[in-house]
């Protein structure tokens, strides 16, 4: 599973941590992690362009295992090219969804109308037939 993590260092150990921000859903969205999950990287694990502080994408496998480090740098610019850039902000979004559920709650009435009208209409249409 891909995750957003930031970089840990303890100075006095050495040690590099992981703390995990967000991860990938299945459907290509993303969830934010509210519990605080930090992952230590083995001594092994030898990423010395790890600084303190940076934002990784790290592919973490189902028993807590880190596959790949990668830097987020791109990842975040891309999002800004595809997103910020073109004035799609939170409020943007929101009234974009207040629109659609609006939209949805217009064509449910229109629905139940119309299947009020032809309850209606089925006595009559039967009535002039006979």
């Amino acid at each position: 599973m891909l995750y957003l993590a930031q970089v840990q260092k303890k100075e006095i150990s050495g040690e590099i941590s992981l703390q995990l921000l967000a991860c990938q859903n299945s459907d290509e969205t993303w969830a934010m992690l509210f519990q605080e999950t930090v992952l230590t990287l083995p001594p092994d694990f030898t990423q010395n362009v790890l600084n303190e502080g940076m934002l990784v994408l790290t592919d973490i496998s189902e028993n807590s295992q880190v596959l790949h480090i990668q830097t987020a740098t791109n990842w975040v610019l891309e999002l800004v090219q595809k997103y910020l850039t073109t004035g799609f902000t939170p409020d943007f979004l929101q009234q974009e969804a207040d629109k659609a559920e609006g939209w949805r709650q217009s064509l449910t009435l229109q629905s139940q109308e119309l299947s009020r009208r032809l309850i209606e209409v089925e006595p009559r249409r039967e009535q002039i037939q006979n």
